[in-house]
């Protein structure tokens, strides 16, 4: 669980783009770091992306507690009622997370989150955000609405590097904190502790002392 100021190495993961050893990959990862290392003066700067199909399921007979000569047992049965996706955007200068249960992953729902962002920030402020190159991102209706919104500055990761953005990392503690040994009753139930566990973690933000020493991964 990230609460506080934890120090996240962010190289060398497998799927990145430490394979993509090309000069146009490390410039756009240089950009994003050296945004983070020194944010825009008197700008807000958010990283936003989605965490989609995560799946409310029950474990169809319940688990066993380790007892005095007996390990724990976990049912690997599930019943399952649902999915649930999740669009959350990141303060990096506090840590704290805004977050929304999205019906459907497209880029008029992304704009309506951008909206809703747009709303609560005052006028005048400049909004500089870290984006993946997702569809929802990159679609016309998403460049037409930021070019209606001038305040606005996104900032995409090279491809294959949505790592980069720091959103993950909070999903990444979701996943552990509430997702990976979850039981959930019912896709409201899910909801209901992936808001519990936001509003718990707002409660204790602090910005992650985020790094990267770009190093690539060796060849297999």
């Amino acid at each position: 669980m990230i609460t506080g100021h934890e120090h996240v190495h962010a190289g060398g993961r497998g799927g990145g783009g430490g394979g993509r050893d090309t000069p146009e990959f490390w410039q756009r990862a240089e950009r994003i770091c050296d945004l983070y290392r020194n944010p825009p003066q008197g700008a807000i700067l958010l990283c936003i992306d989605e965490k989609t199909a995560i799946a409310a399921r029950s474990r169809k007979h319940p688990g066993r507690h380790a007892t005095p000569g007996q390990v724990a047992r976990q049912e690997f049965e599930y019943i399952r009622h649902g999915t649930a996706s999740l669009m959350a955007a990141l303060d990096v200068s506090t840590g704290e997370v805004l977050t929304e249960v999205i019906a459907r992953n497209n880029a008029v729902t992304f704009t309506g989150f951008l909206d809703r962002i747009d709303t609560l920030i005052p006028d005048g402020t400049d909004i500089h955000v870290v984006l993946d190159n997702g569809s929802s991102h990159t679609a016309k209706h998403t460049k037409a609405w930021f070019e209606a919104h001038p305040r606005w500055t996104a900032h995409f990761t090279p491809a294959h590097a949505s790592w980069l953005n720091q959103v993950e990392l909070v999903f990444s503690a979701l996943t552990r904190s509430v997702l990976r040994h979850g039981d959930f009753a019912s896709r409201q139930d899910l909801i209901d502790k992936l808001d519990s566990y936001i509003i718990n973690r707002n409660e204790t933000a602090k910005p992650s002392r985020w790094t990267y020493d770009g190093t690539p991964l060796k060849a297999a």
